[in-house]
């Protein structure tokens, strides 16, 4: 499938961007109550972001999905008062019926597979705020809910279904369709919401799904209500939620303004963000720049900085560059990550954020900072760290070398005190932990915890090449006579191995540990929706997917593989 062109996106090569105006919504809205939010979903059928297909019964694409994630975030932001979000349907009789059938039917199994990571992570962020951060998801299910809508309410906190007779929660994914609820509803209903497996066994091969009570009684909703009741209970449930928040009542949030990217043929150009491409020996460079000056000293100094705010503009700015290259550049496999500046500055930043922890605006910061660096933790691109004269990776910089796949940094054995440095922080021993539930390094030194305490007593202290070696947290430490050539040689090595094969090896590497939700979503699910994606059963000329809508009955291959 060709990418499709985004009238509102400034890019000249007419790529997807994910850069939303509220003005400019289609397919939600928001008010604004005191402590809580609605947001309501109300598709416009016409309003696909591709051509070819209707968003009818509100289903949703990618381009809905966009709007959902833009929501969420100037929530975090802009209304910081708001302690629950409740989702809700404008439709009538339907909440939303999930992922629209007939964009995926007809998109290339690439778009459909970013489709779905996208979108299981805009869910999971419901989790993370709700984790982190004190702000609370109720799902107001007043509809039919099938799909991708009974899983966008598994990741709220709480579900409140109507009891109509009429309006049920599915999963029909398997019955229907031949392939997988992609985003996490298997593993959401059996280990977040704990239903017993012989009855999620019946729910999810079920087309019609489960109603009122006993959709209680299987632990798949939390609540029922009556149409006569249904506005108050909504209305007592999520102001339940909202009793033990600590967002501030009387705080003034910040504007996220629209961000400043340059697009052109060699590459993305921010402020504190910069990428190439190398479309020759398909790879991409992602540049972080270091602050330049001082912090600001307090939560209230840095609410005031607002978007300007190094940490929060930085995380902006690299969490929009992680989801264009990973739209509109798949052939880029690899993402050489780099560092600029002063490291030192990055420690300042840090400390004075830790000082100020507490404030609103320094917990929803370290939040964009966190979920930031879990989605590139779990894009499928090879992520290599280089560390030269000049780099900046400390503390929460350093967060990047931790993420990579491998680490090399220069050795310069002629000026050895002119070579690069590294920096722990404090940041690096638990502030942003991966979808695993552990730290970076606490992954990387999996079987060696000692190892962790050793480095906790080189918080602040630079570490140069040699020692960052001796101690593991760079994988290869070369020379200046052969650094050019050893970093050619993995680059390019890495460009002649299967894509498929590496993408495959690297979720498998970079998860270690027990498992969560959020990791059996990416890893396992995700892996299994990923194969599944590309079977006849689903996808060929007779499969579920492509037949659907058509009164035709799929015709399957029985042989189990």
């Amino acid at each position: 499938m060709s990418l499709p062109v985004m009238k509102t996106c400034p890019a000249p090569n007419h790529d997807v961007c994910y850069d939303r105006d509220p003005a400019a919504y289609r397919h939600w809205t928001v008010s604004v109550e005191g402590r809580i939010a609605t947001v309501t979903m109300t598709v416009d059928a016409d309003g696909g972001l591709v051509d070819g297909y209707k968003l009818k019964l509100n289903s949703y694409d990618l381009g809905v999905d966009m709007e959902l994630y833009d929501i969420v975030q100037r929530l975090r932001f802009e209304q910081p008062q708001v302690a629950t979000v409740v989702l809700t349907s404008g439709a009538d009789r339907i909440f939303c019926s999930g992922a629209n059938i007939y964009m995926l039917g007809q998109s290339s199994h690439g778009w459909k597979v970013n489709f779905c990571k996208f979108t299981n992570e805009t869910r999971n962020g419901f989790e993370d705020s709700s984790a982190h951060d004190s702000l609370k998801f109720l799902a107001a299910v007043n509809g039919a809910c099938a799909g991708g809508g009974y899983e966008l309410a598994l990741a709220c906190d709480d579900i409140l279904l109507i009891d109509d007779r009429s309006s049920a929660v599915s999963l029909p994914e398997v019955p229907l369709l031949a392939v997988l609820p992609g985003t996490g509803g298997l593993t959401r209903i059996v280990d977040k919401r704990k239903v017993r497996r012989d009855l999620a066994d019946v729910f999810c091969t079920s087309e019609e799904g489960v109603r009122g009570r006993r959709a209680k009684q299987w632990g798949l909703v939390d609540e029922i209500a009556t149409s006569g009741r249904w506005t108050e209970t909504v209305r007592a449930r999520a102001e339940a939620l909202a009793v033990d928040s600590k967002r501030p009542v009387g705080a003034t949030g910040i504007v996220l303004t629209p961000l400043h990217r340059v697009s052109d043929a060699d590459g993305y150009h921010y402020e504190h963000v910069d990428v190439r491409f190398d479309y020759d020996r398909r790879f991409a460079t992602i540049t972080v720049k270091a602050p330049n000056g001082a912090p600001p000293e307090g939560g209230e100094a840095m609410q005031a900085e607002g978007v300007a705010f190094w940490p929060l503009a930085m995380a902006r700015e690299l969490d929009d560059a992680i989801l264009m290259l990973r739209t509109n550049h798949p052939e880029l496999g690899l993402w050489v990550l780099e560092t600029r500046g002063d490291g030192a500055k990055v420690l300042g930043y840090d400390a004075a954020m830790a000082a100020a922890a507490g404030h609103w605006f320094v917990t929803e910061t370290l939040g964009m900072i966190r979920r930031t660096l879990a989605r590139l933790d779990v894009s499928s691109r090879s992520l290599y760290a280089i560390v030269k004269p000049g780099s900046a990776f400390a503390g929460t910089l350093a967060e990047l070398l931790f993420a990579a796949d491998r680490g090399y940094m220069l050795e310069l054995l002629s000026e050895p005190e002119k070579g690069p440095v590294l920096h722990l922080g404090s940041a690096n021993f638990g502030l942003y932990p991966m979808v695993n539930g552990l730290t970076r390094l606490g992954s990387r030194f999996l079987g060696s915890p000692e190892r962790i305490a050793e480095l906790e007593t080189l918080v602040q202290s630079p570490i140069p090449s040699g020692e960052a070696y001796d101690l593991g947290i760079v994988t290869f430490a070369p020379d200046d006579i052969d650094w050019d050539e050893e970093i050619r040689l993995a680059i390019d090595e890495r460009a002649g191995l299967s894509p498929d094969a590496l993408t495959g090896m690297e979720a498998s590497l970079r998860f270690a540990g027990a498992e969560t939700v959020w990791s059996k979503v990416f890893g396992r699910l995700s892996a299994w929706q990923n194969w599944i994606f590309i079977r006849p059963n689903a996808v060929g000329e007779g499969g579920a997917l492509k037949l659907f809508g058509t009164g035709r009955r799929a015709e399957f291959d029985n042989k189990r593989v």
